[in-house]
């Protein structure tokens, strides 16, 4: 009997020791192997840098196409919405496939004619202005001479021979640099228009993955949706859902409420300077269009390359469009920005600073269009830690409070 009872402690013992599932030791297994691999891959991307970054670029290349169809849709997404619900409400349309499919290619007929129209009317007007100012700047130095002459014949008094001087040997410089300058942008056009028809095939791609995304975006949503509700903790669901739904609308807002008011600005800027008879209107009318996409530095980098070239034309023509671009942009600070873009970045002007300052430091123009928005959706996140955090202090607090 003591035999048989050994054997019974025996095997009782054994089955104490089998492993038994603890799914404390479990997660903190995964994390510590989630940490080591991360560890390594930086280990990996430090020690073998140029050979990381060339696998990087590689996959970027091979990606750029889904990327950008991406971007695209993103972009043209509400164009399709509003275009959708125009023709529910008109057209009486209740079916989901033709609404769809009517509405995506409308907006794309409408992007493909302001294109063409972008193309054919807005960038041989820019060719011909640069050409002309091309011909036209061996001209300024004489008028710049024949400017002074006259101040030196009007007002004998004035010693101008030190500003004389100046101008002479600084003049010379100027304008060969500005003929480089001007000589170039022709050529710069020409290789851009040419590497457009050499990616025609890749932009097919580009159009071909965004009308896909804009058709399927139900299914894909539905899909990103599984992905959070299977991964992300669940008393974490709602708020990581809100924190995408904000950052959708920080990103949205900026982008098309900016291109809007940037299209304005463009527009009035070249109705201004052709009822004011100012020369090269397309061009900087243009340029300061594009340029206005950049928050607060924008306009001054815009209005720059204008007051250089009609300073060349006139310096009276160019006081009038540096007084000109002064109110418009006031314009578009005080009344048409706020309309149209509203509150929709949050930031102080000074966070608007920096981040332009940042971005452009990182990723020049590209970053400085990006970082204003990047650091609105950065403060958000830090806005909704800090707020958790109390959170969970308040609750401590109040459970440790006892009443007297």
């Amino acid at each position: 009997m003591s035999e048989k009872k050994q054997d019974v402690n025996i095997k009782s013992s054994d089955k104490t020791r089998k492993f038994q599932a603890n799914n404390k030791y479990f997660t903190i297994a995964v994390y510590s192997i989630g940490v080591i691999f991360i560890g390594a891959i930086i280990i990996k991307l430090f020690l073998s840098w140029e050979e990381s970054i060339a696998t990087f670029r590689t996959i970027i290349n091979i990606l750029m196409p889904f990327f950008l169809g991406a971007l695209i849709a993103y972009i043209l997404n509400p164009a399709v919405k509003r275009i959708r619900r125009f023709l529910q409400k008109v057209c009486k349309l209740k079916k989901n496939t033709p609404l769809t499919v009517l509405s995506i290619a409308i907006t794309y007929l409408l992007v493909l004619g302001f294109i063409i129209f972008a193309l054919f009317g807005i960038i041989p007007q820019i060719i011909e202005s640069i050409i002309e100012l091309v011909n036209y700047i061996p001209k300024a130095a004489n008028i710049i001479y024949e400017f002074f002459d006259n101040i030196e014949e009007n007002f004998p008094n004035l010693d101008m021979e030190v500003l004389r001087t100046t101008i002479n040997n600084a003049l010379p410089d100027f304008i060969n640099y500005l003929k480089d300058f001007a000589a170039n942008m022709v050529p710069a056009l020409f290789s851009v228009s040419m590497s457009i028809v050499q990616w025609i095939v890749n932009l097919l791609v580009v159009i071909m993955v965004s009308i896909y995304i804009l058709a399927d975006k139900k299914s894909l949503l539905n899909t990103f949706r599984g992905i959070i509700y299977a991964f992300v903790p669940v008393n974490h669901i709602n708020s990581t859902i809100g924190i995408l739904k904000e950052g959708n609308s920080i990103f949205g807002g900026f982008f098309i409420g900016k291109s809007i008011d940037s299209l304005i600005i463009g527009i009035l800027c070249f109705i201004i300077m052709s009822i004011l008879q100012l020369p090269y209107a397309v061009l900087i009318s243009t340029i300061v269009g594009v340029t206005n996409m950049i928050p607060y530095f924008g306009p001054f980098i815009g209005a720059i390359p204008g007051v250089l070239i009609l300073l060349l034309v006139s310096p009276l023509k160019a006081l009038i469009f540096t007084i000109m671009i002064l109110v418009l942009q006031q314009f578009d600070g005080l009344i048409l920005g706020p309309k149209i873009l509203g509150n929709s970045t949050g930031l102080k002007p000074l966070w608007i600073i920096i981040a332009i300052t940042v971005g452009g430091s990182v990723a020049g123009v590209l970053g400085m269009l990006l970082g204003v928005p990047v650091v609105a959706f950065l403060r958000y996140l830090l806005n909704c830690y800090i707020s958790y955090r109390l959170e969970i202090r308040k609750n401590k607090d109040s459970a440790n409070f006892k009443p007297e």
